[in-house]
């Protein structure tokens, strides 16, 4: 872990340094060979990530991939609005069309939502400030690594459910995502899917079995669903759409707990952390193609001069950036130890075209739950 941090250090040194000779390096198109710091990056990339290559050929296409790669990473940097930060990532050797093949869930982006069932709220809850349901006890489950798996409409509603239900039931649950993929109702779940048909797929089952009982085996098995030999550890009732408002998120989201939204993941390839405030030019909020489980959210203030400029400052209002907490499923080797952060209040990358949750227990017994700041 710690050669993996001290790899880190160096290759955001590096790339910094290197940025502009990168940009005039593709600007020119050079076919020869690559300088020798560009090489060295690439090296502490693969030593990083534990990368290799099946022969000369494939290395070199990889490191032209890379280049590539880090040029877009600029780009994105200079352009978000955000306090994003683009670089280097393990998927730094892959191009945008592999990158979304292997992580974009394409069937999501095909097909829209028709939910009947709405949630509706009976008065104006007043919404915290902020909202983090990682700071609870045993109510988040560690992030998952879906790999070559396209299962984040699985990992997504797997992660929604055990989350209520440790809210509500005050227990501890991880459920199993490999029986969504064996037993659901869309094919070879690793090829996509939807997150209502992984409520449905519940529904049907009565329930979900525990992960530790039905492991995830990054493949789907659907020949096979072994659903009836385990025990349920959680189930639900109904799932809801909820309006497609972040406000009405946010108020959901501290009063209730986690839900599923679906994005444009474009700009994931290239994150490393901070908040995303894109554009609908530079991430389309209607090509939607991944599932991710919104945790929360919180503001943070801008961060602008030096310590003394800001120190002079104190009697100035300070501005500040409202962002969403979204957990993801790429492993937390991966942006802000598996999480990410967007802009609230911008539909940025599409997050409002389908917030979706299932719903735990009696919906007649209100429940007052706390989510911490």
């Amino acid at each position: 872990m710690a050669l993996n941090a001290h790899l880190s250090g160096l290759l955001i040194l590096l790339v910094t340094g290197l940025a502009p000779g990168i940009r005039d390096s593709l600007r020119a198109q050079d076919p020869g060979p690559r300088p020798l710091e560009l090489k060295e990056v690439f090296k502490l990339f693969q030593i990083q990530f534990n990368k290799s290559y099946s022969n000369p050929a494939e290395h070199a296409r990889r490191l032209d991939i890379f280049v590539h790669n880090l040029a877009m990473a600029q780009r994105l940097q200079e352009e978000d609005l955000g306090t994003a930060e683009f670089g280097v990532t393990p998927f730094s050797d892959l191009t945008e069309e592999e990158f979304g093949q292997l992580y974009g869930n394409w069937r999501a982006a095909k097909k829209d939502l028709r939910v009947g069932r709405k949630v509706r709220f009976e008065k104006q809850e007043l919404i915290p400030p902020s909202c983090d349901w990682r700071k609870a006890p045993n109510i988040i489950s560690p992030v998952k690594y879906q790999g070559k798996c396209n299962c984040c409409w699985a990992i997504a509603a797997a992660g929604n459910i055990e989350a209520l239900w440790n809210i509500r039931f005050k227990q501890s649950v991880e459920v199993s995502v490999q029986e969504l993929l064996d037993c659901g109702r869309c094919g070879d779940g690793c090829l996509g899917g939807y997150v209502w048909d992984a409520f449905i797929t519940v529904l049907n089952y009565s329930g979900l079995a525990s992960e530790k009982d039905y492991r995830f085996r990054g493949r789907a098995n659907i020949h096979r669903c072994l659903a009836p030999f385990y025990k349920k550890v959680a189930w639900i009732q109904d799932y809801v759409m909820l309006p497609r408002n972040e406000h009405t998120m946010a108020r959901y989201v501290a009063t209730q707990g986690p839900i599923t939204v679906l994005i444009n993941q474009m700009l994931l390839q290239h994150y490393r952390q901070g908040i995303i405030r894109a554009t609908p030019s530079t991430c389309d909020p209607w090509l939607v193609n991944h599932y991710v489980l919104l945790v929360g959210f919180g503001k943070e203030e801008e961060k602008k001069g030096s310590e003394k400029d800001l120190s002079q400052s104190n009697h100035l209002p300070r501005h500040s950036t409202p962002y969403w907490i979204l957990k993801n499923s790429w492993g937390a080797h991966w942006g802000e130890q598996g999480y990410f952060r967007l802009h609230q209040g911008s539909n940025t990358c599409g997050i409002t075209r389908s917030p979706l949750t299932a719903c735990i227990g009696d919906p007649a017994e209100k429940q007052q739950v706390s989510c911490p700041l």
